[in-house]
């Protein structure tokens, strides 16, 4: 068996998240049913990461496993794939690698960035989040800070999963504004479920004044997700990177 990594993109607005579930259209689940029927074998991609219903990514990487040993070199299965696939899934590239390379657990860094519109979005609705009025960028990156001094996470994430512990390295985190809107991107070697939609959530209510940099502090150190503010909605989140 030859494993293969997979960059890909897609668009997350039709999707029940990355991981197949009953009853539900996901990526997972959409991509192993193309990449089996065209390799004619039973095909289980692992993702770099679980994204939420919603969600989309810009840049994505998934392994498989398959008996040929030439997909690297065959041209025509990357042209085949995309038009097999939807529109919002897009394959653009496949290579061999070691075999104990692992799309998830290899992964050094993961980046996400959350876009904020400040004007009614029309051909772009469906990927920023739309908040009418000023934001204090200057407070919002000094919480970023804070971000960068702690590794528990507990206060961001959602409740009740299945991960072994909730610590995070955050390598960066900052806040730019730009022309429509605004943009927060992170980077940490890992993220909790909803975590990000729940910084970005919590820090809206910083850049509104509502929400002090000390009480945000406060919530981190309470690991208690009941302290933290409302997630943020999931179409303006995208997965932008990826490290290894």
């Amino acid at each position: 068996m030859a494993r293969y990594f997979t960059q890909l993109s897609f668009d997350g607005s039709n999707y029940h998240g990355w991981q197949t579930q009953p009853n539900a259209q996901t990526i997972q689940e959409t991509l192993e049913k193309a990449f089996g029927l065209l390799l004619k074998e039973n095909v289980s991609i692992v993702g770099a990461g679980r994204t939420d219903t919603g969600v989309h990514a810009s840049f994505f990487i998934a392994h498989f496993d398959s008996r040929r040993g030439d997909i690297e070199t065959d041209q025509q299965l990357l042209f085949r794939l995309n038009s097999f696939l939807p529109d919002d899934i897009a394959i653009h590239s496949i290579r061999k690698v070691e075999d104990h390379m692992h799309a998830r657990y290899s992964a050094k860094y993961r980046q996400y960035s959350y876009r904020i519109c400040n004007t009614k979005p029309v051909f772009n609705r469906k990927y920023c989040y739309y908040y009418f009025g000023k934001l204090d960028l200057d407070l919002m990156n000094s919480a970023c800070s804070i971000l960068r001094e702690y590794t528990d996470f507990t206060s961001f994430s959602k409740l009740h999963t299945d991960v072994k512990n909730n610590n995070c390295m955050i390598h960066d985190a900052k806040w730019t504004a730009y022309a429509e809107g605004w943009e927060f991107d992170i980077r940490a070697d890992r993220f909790l479920r909803n975590m990000v939609r729940s910084i970005v959530g919590t820090m809206l209510e910083i850049g509104k004044h509502k929400l002090s940099l000390e009480a945000f502090r406060e919530i981190i150190e309470s690991r208690d997700r009941n302290n933290a503010g409302m997630s943020a909605e999931a179409r303006g989140l995208f997965l932008v990177d990826i490290g290894y």
